[in-house]
């Protein structure tokens, strides 16, 4: 061990006359290990709400959707032969796409309408089997009852609004509907509420409806026409890489957009809400920074006579610098380790035990989501440390120019 590193741990061992020092190195700890605690806690629970949204908006959206500009898709078979064909796809699906009126016996609301098949994809609703969801949303053609009304699955806030449950009846309007000698008359059709689904995205939950492919051809007026193939692959992030790929292949006037994409605005507020977190609860560790400033610079002037007593004997500049920047790299190096085993702790305990209970119909998750990333852990390590590292400067420039004879006559 260097003598500089030596003379610094004497340093930083309290004395009591330097028990005033002491307390304050104390809290310039303290500070940094809440800080990099707080850090790691929030950003870890950023990450958590990434992910669950990330995985839930995946239960009912594709990776990748291929439309055709201006109009419907006649000859879906090819082109879902050549999405097929492409590295990383999983399947592809057809599906309709529309607008459309929702009426029941207790109110009337818009949505969104989805036709799809269930046999022809890789579970299109998370949380229903193709089994389950394909008796669910029967078409009349399939079960061969035309007294029974086809079925619809729902979004949960969509139900509430309506003020229906499942096995209860409502009526859906399309606007594609036919000329009659009084004028354009919209469709209109009897369906059973047979399934209602929970996203967590209160977009889809108030929104969107599920009915069968070949119901929702009929409702519209399509043939066998779709509005576009859902595609999903093995790694959902590398949805644009597929999507441009799967565009060459079919060329125009085929366009594709990926979940990414579709959902760019929600997903950048969350990354803006993560670094802007991260930026303010910086500040923590800043604040106990100037505490490990003010600490050295106290220390020096503590300890001018034995700075002026080292140089007499032959240390050089750099050695006394290196002394106060060592003290202060030891108080940062301890309070960040703290904080982050602290950290890693707090949010091992929130992931596994779920003792912080939230209200599900305000925030969608009963409890805090916690992800948390080496990435994240080590920018973490790496700022702390670089903040505290920039707090010693000041002083051990300070102590390191200091004159010792004038530090020996007036010291």
């Amino acid at each position: 061990m260097s003598f500089e590193y030596f003379i610094g741990g004497r340093y930083l061992r309290s004395k009591h006359k330097q028990a005033f020092i002491s307390f304050i190195t104390f809290l310039s700890m303290a500070g940094v290990t809440v800080g990099v605690m707080a850090l790691i806690i929030v950003i870890a629970v950023m990450s958590g709400a990434e992910s669950y949204f990330t995985t839930q908006i995946l239960g009912v959206e594709s990776h990748v959707i291929v439309r055709r500009h201006g109009s419907t898709i006649s000859n879906y078979q090819d082109v879902i032969k050549k999405v097929k064909s492409q590295e990383r796809v999983v399947s592809a699906a057809p599906f309709v796409y529309t607008q459309v009126m929702l009426r029941s016996a207790s109110g009337i609301s818009g949505a969104v309408l989805r036709g799809i098949d269930p046999e022809a994809g890789d579970e299109p609703i998370k949380g229903f089997s193709k089994s389950s969801l394909m008796e669910k949303i029967r078409p009349q053609s399939i079960t061969g009852d035309n007294t029974r009304s086809p079925g619809i699955v729902l979004g949960k806030e969509l139900a509430v609004s309506l003020g229906v449950s499942e096995g209860e009846t409502l009526y859906l309007i399309s606007p594609k509907g036919m000329m009659s000698p009084i004028g354009h008359m919209p469709t209109m059709k009897r369906f059973e509420v047979t399934g209602i689904f929970e996203s967590g995205f209160y977009e889809y939950d108030a929104s969107l409806v599920f009915i069968h492919l070949k119901t929702a051809q009929q409702l519209i007026k399509i043939g066998d026409s779709i509005s576009g193939v859902g595609v999903r692959i093995d790694d959902i992030y590398q949805a644009r890489q597929v999507s441009e790929k799967i565009t060459n292949e079919l060329g125009f006037p085929f366009w594709t957009t990926d979940w990414m994409e579709m959902n760019r605005n929600f997903f950048s507020a969350l990354k803006l809400e993560k670094k802007a977190m991260f930026i303010i609860l910086t500040l923590i560790i800043m604040v106990a920074a100037f505490n490990i400033a003010s600490t050295l610079i106290m220390m020096v002037m503590g300890k001018t006579q034995d700075i002026a007593i080292l140089k007499a004997m032959g240390a050089t500049d750099r050695s006394i610098w290196k002394i106060f920047v060592f003290n202060g790299t030891i108080i940062g190096l301890i309070g960040t380790g703290m904080g982050v085993i602290l950290g890693i702790l707090v949010c091992f305990v929130l992931k596994h035990y779920k003792f912080i209970e939230l209200p599900g119909d305000v925030y969608y998750f009963t409890s805090l989501p916690v992800q948390l990333e080496f990435l994240d852990v080590f920018v973490i390590i790496i700022a702390a440390m670089g903040i505290c590292f920039l707090s010693t400067l000041y002083p051990a420039y300070k102590a390191s120019k200091l004159n010792p004879v004038e530090a020996l006559r007036y010291g």
